[in-house]
């Protein structure tokens, strides 16, 4: 009899995880592999970010702290909502994990009864259904078509909400598309969910100011009648340049708020007391870095979006957000290619011309692969080229 639980056994590892170490080893074996599987950015934090960690280091700010987080990062976190998205949160209505993840899934495991559902809009990020399998639940995945700009559609939401549904997940701008709904999406979405007072919603804000052109960030909590039913979640990885330092957090309804906290109480218990000091810095200090980081984020979307577009057999959409793209490889799924699926274009990328990147059905759309512009216009130039390459070997 095998000691694994049953319930790890209906998940798998993470996809854009294992393209990262992938590529690592293949670069610890000499090979020059260019990776764009990471979903992290290739700036580094801020200096100001940096010495308010090593003053918290100085000062003895090294022990235990709150479960959830610090009063003054709670207070920080009230006071950005407040500024950026007009939304008032008391402390009490607000948690910190350690990571953006952590904070999701621990809703998940505070909420989620066995056969509970949660709609998500396919593409998704990798780890959204596992996490609700984890916690008993059971992932509705809604596919969202490259037609509808790969957004859900107040129709599809109608139609997915049973007397089963729980919660529902919005993450704009999106990972893997970078996709953005725009203040008029998220209304129509809303006066669905209006009308479902037992369904909640689940918003990832990860890459609120990763945002591109026109492209105006807008939250569905800001809508006061969805506010009470609406986990917000955000975190400083994306938008600081901290994926290291593992600070998410989030703003929800007080009973939420306070269950994700009993989870945490025994599992992590808070997360770093320097993290946390540093996560203070990052959101009441200097903001204008990021405007002029995603400004380099949009020079590179807008060469990786025009190069793919001019490559026989691919496609590619352009993105409001985040720092990724999800171009469709479906011209080049057949039997003079002899690719049967978007897993064997991007095993074969690998193989041939030593470009990482993940496949579409990871994402729960098959046909496309995502890449991660988070690196070097050099490291990109160099990719697109061997990615035209490999493309024009198939023909």
């Amino acid at each position: 009899m095998s000691i694994i639980s049953d319930s790890l056994k209906r998940i798998k590892p993470s996809p854009t995880i294992a393209v990262t170490q992938k590529a690592r080893e293949l670069r610890a074996a000499g090979k020059d592999v260019i990776g764009l599987g990471a979903g992290e950015p290739d700036f580094d934090t801020p200096d100001n970010i940096k010495k308010a960690a090593i003053k918290a280091i100085k000062i003895g700010d090294t022990k235990y702290t709150a479960v959830d987080g610090t009063p003054a990062l709670k207070k920080a976190i009230a006071d950005k909502f407040k500024r950026e998205n007009k939304l008032n949160y008391t402390t009490d209505q607000i948690t910190v994990g350690t990571g953006g993840k952590q904070v999701i899934y621990n809703a998940f495991m505070a909420t989620l009864n066995k056969g509970d559902e949660v709609i998500i809009p396919a593409p998704f990020w990798v780890s959204y259904p596992d996490m609700v399998l984890l916690a008993g639940g059971k992932p509705k995945i809604v596919k969202c078509t490259e037609q509808e700009g790969f957004k859900l559609t107040s129709k599809k939401l109608k139609k997915a909400i049973t007397k089963k549904t729980k919660w529902v997940i919005l993450n704009s701008p999106s990972n893997p598309t970078g996709a953005g709904y725009s203040k008029k999406e998220i209304q129509d979405l809303a006066k669905v969910l209006v009308r479902n007072k037992k369904v909640y919603i689940l918003s990832d804000d990860i890459y609120e100011h990763i945002k591109y052109d026109d492209f105006n960030f807008f939250t569905i909590a800001q809508i006061s009648k969805l506010k009470d039913r609406t986990l917000t979640m955000n975190g400083v990885s994306k938008s600081y340049a901290m994926t290291g330092w593992r600070i998410g957090y989030a703003a929800g309804p007080k009973d939420i708020i306070k269950a994700i906290g009993k989870i945490q109480s025994q599992s992590t218990s808070n997360p770093s007391s320097i993290s946390q000091a540093a996560a203070v810095e990052a959101l009441n200090g200097n903001q204008s870095f990021i405007k002029i980081r995603s400004k380099a984020f949009k020079e590179r979307r807008d060469f990786v979006v025009k190069s793919l577009n001019n490559i026989k057999g691919i496609s590619c959409l352009t993105p409001n957000g985040a720092f990724y793209v999800f171009p469709s490889c479906k011209g080049l799924l057949n039997k003079k290619t002899k690719l049967k699926s978007d897993t064997d274009f991007v095993q074969k990328l690998l193989e041939k011309e030593n470009v990482a990147v993940v496949q579409g059905s990871a994402f729960g759309l098959d046909g496309y692969f995502r890449i991660s512009y988070a690196t070097s216009m050099k490291n990109l130039k160099k990719a697109i080229d061997r990615i035209k390459t490999f493309c024009e070997s198939l023909s």
